[in-house]
């Protein structure tokens, strides 16, 4: 599995660097609020597709994994309050 993600990198790696060296146009982007000075058009798609992975890792998790995260950590709640109540030993996640 090590192998594989090493490739994966890898990969990822010479595909950034060929963008890079395919697109080397000066480019400068007004952002209405900001300006960027004039880069490489090869940077500036390396740099996008990159914030566009973040953000939309930062939407997923605080979308589907924060809201799933409270529901177990209640689940968990409830069972300890209810093996406690019946008087029988709670079982942790470890010990499963």
């Amino acid at each position: 599995m090590r192998l594989i993600r090493v490739l994966i990198a890898v990969l990822c790696l010479a595909a950034g660097a060929v963008l890079g060296a395919l697109n080397r146009q000066s480019v400068s982007i007004d952002l209405g609020f900001g300006f960027v000075p004039a880069t490489s058009l090869g940077i500036v798609l390396i740099v996008s597709l990159l914030a566009g992975a973040l953000i939309g890792g930062l939407a997923i998790s605080a979308s589907v994994v924060l809201p799933l995260r409270r529901r177990l950590a209640r689940a968990e709640r409830a069972r300890a309050d209810s093996a406690a109540g019946s008087g029988l030993p709670a079982v942790t996640a470890a010990e499963n």
